[in-house]
Order: C-alpha cells, then sequence, then structure tokens
C-alpha cells in the first residue's frame, strides 16, 4: 500500500498547525463551562451535528460534495477507524475532563501529539535529525517543570482524580489512531471530504444518547458557549486536517504540543475577567522556564529540514 506524501509547503502546514494550537488550547475552558449544564453526550453530539451540517452546506454550495462510489475498499475501513477512535476520543476526553480540571486534561491529552509524532516517524517513514531529538528532550524537560504542580496532584489525587486522568490517557490514544487514520485517508480524498464523513459518522453515533431538549433550556451564555465549542470543532479540525496534507504528521504534532500553553494562559486571562467560571492556575518561575523549554523544543522539532529514509 503506497503511503500519503505532504506537498511540502511547510509554511502553510505550520500556520494552520498553529490556528489548530489555539482552538484546542481555549476548547477544555468552554468544555467545563458546558458540563456545568449539560451531559457528555449532548455535547459531543451537537458539536459533531453542527460540524456536520456547516461543512455539507459549504462543499455543497461549492460543489466539492465527496463522490463516495470512488472510494476504495481499504478507504472506508479507514473511515471507520477514524471515525471510531475519534468518537472514542471526544468521549473519553470529555468524561475525563469531567472528573478533573482543564490544565491538566490538556497536559495529558498531549500523549496523542507524542504518538502521532511517533507513528509519522514509524508508519510513513519521516525521520528527525539529531537537533529534533535533542528538541524532543527539551520539550520533554519543559512539560516535567511546566506541569510540575499538575503532575504532583496526579501522584497525590484521590480515585476520581486518577480515574478522569486515564481516560484522558486512553482518549489520547485513540486520537492517535484517528490521525494517522485521517493522514492516509489524504490520498484518496480532500481533508475537508473526510472530515465531513467523519463528522457525520459520530453525529449518528452519539444521537441515540443526546439529550436534545436539555439544549432548548440553556441561557445565553451557555448556548453561546456550546455554539464556540461546535465552530471550534469544524475550524480547529478542518485546519488540523489540512496540515497533514502540507506537513509531516511528526511535524505538526510537534507544534500541537503547544496547545496546553495556551489553556494556561486562557485560564489565568478568564479567572481575572470572570471568575466564578474557572478558578485561576498560578504559575511558578519554574513554570515560566518549562513554558520557554517546551516552545524552543517545539521550534526545533516543527522547523527541521524533512528527511526520509
Amino acid at each position: 500500500m503506497s503511503l500519503h506524501q505532504s506537498s511540502g509547503r511547510w509554511r502553510l502546514g505550520l500556520a494552520l498547525s498553529l490556528l489548530t494550537v489555539f482552538l484546542w488550547g481555549i476548547l477544555p475552558i468552554a468544555l467545563t463551562v458546558m458540563l456545568q449544564v449539560l451531559d457528555v453526550y449532548t455535547i459531543i453530539w451537537f458539536r459533531f451535528l453542527v460540524s456536520f451540517v456547516l461543512l455539507a452546506v459549504y462543499l455543497g454550495v461549492r460543489g466539492q460534495l465527496p463522490k463516495l462510489k470512488q472510494l476504495r475498499s481499504n478507504s472506508w475501513k479507514l473511515l471507520a477507524i477514524a471515525t471510531i477512535f475519534l468518537a472514542s476520543n471526544y468521549l473519553l476526553f470529555m468524561q475525563g475532563l469531567a472528573l478533573t480540571s482543564p490544565a491538566n486534561a490538556e497536559v495529558l491529552i498531549q500523549l496523542s501529539t507524542l504518538l502521532l509524532g511517533l507513528g509519522g516517524l514509524v508508519i510513513f517513514k519521516e525521520r528527525y535529525r539529531l537537533y529534533q531529538w535533542i528538541g524532543v528532550s527539551i520539550l520533554t524537560l519543559g512539560y516535567l517543570l511546566f506541569f510540575r504542580e499538575q503532575l504532583t496532584n496526579l501522584i497525590t489525587a484521590h480515585s476520581t482524580y486518577i480515574l478522569g486522568s486515564v481516560l484522558i490517557a486512553l482518549g489520547a490514544a485513540a486520537w492517535a489512531i484517528y490521525a494517522l487514520a485521517q493522514k492516509q485517508l489524504l490520498q484518496s480524498l480532500s481533508s475537508a471530504s473526510v472530515m465531513l464523513i467523519i463528522y457525520g459518522g459520530c453525529a449518528l453515533l452519539f444521537t441515540p444518547l443526546a439529550s436534545v431538549k436539555s439544549i432548548f433550556t440553556l441561557g445565553n451564555l451557555h448556548l453561546g458557549m456550546l455554539l464556540f465549542c461546535a465552530l471550534n470543532t469544524l475550524i480547529a479540525y478542518g485546519a488540523f486536517a489540512e496540515s497533514l496534507e502540507h506537513w509531516e504528521a511528526s511535524r505538526v504534532s510537534a507544534v500541537l504540543a503547544l496547545a496546553p500553553i495556551v489553556t494556561l494562559i486562557s485560564i489565568e486571562a478568564v479567572s481575572v475577567i470572570t471568575p466564578y467560571l474557572i478558578p485561576p492556575e498560578h504559575l511558578t518561575l519554574i513554570g515560566i522556564l518549562g513554558a520557554v523549554l517546551v516552545v524552543a523544543g517545539s521550534v526545533a522539532i516543527a522547523l527541521g529540514k524533512a528527511e526520509r529514509l
């Protein structure tokens, strides 16, 4: 089986990856607020349904709806894998987020970017140079420093917190499988077409579990937050999928590792503006040093010249 090759337009891939980082970085805050008023299944169902409808309208207007008859049997298998594992990722992450905190959830979900990077190296024959492996080491050290408080909490936490963390880690593994399947699907479909099919499949999976009536009881704040979560799904995953078209999976994963820093900064900002929504996360000097190392490590990995085995 031939493997997908990136277009080589790395600047576009980098820009799309950074957009994904920003949107995924602020998403846990919005989801935490929504979990105060809606159940996990309804939130997930709404996000996928709105994303599917809006993307279907956009592609329909442009005359770019996917032609499913042209798909090979192997593509259908990959679509099923991508759909099931993305749905699993959403469910596991949301359940874990409900049991922990936005900061902890965003730390642990970064296991997904590590697994995606390894998958890119093993499956798609991508390769790191020596200084990029040094970048991996710097990034890892940065995370250990930046999230020292969260990691300590994880070790000493009660059983509910630990269960939530385990669920998020499983969700990270599910996401990496989805992302690798997504990249290979780009051989036969555009990124938008792949996401349309996946959104529709995930929406169908969660339809029996969703409590649709509860959405109509939401106030303006929570309804706006729910719509933001749905649009976040559409734009962030669209940008992520397109970034894989133009850049190696191992490089995209390195940039995505910056998302927790966006989350922590956003939590600080939100806690100042509206302290009743999200409790603040207190950064120390060591945490700030860790943030700098994470950025430096990500840049070293992401901007390095691509090699192939």
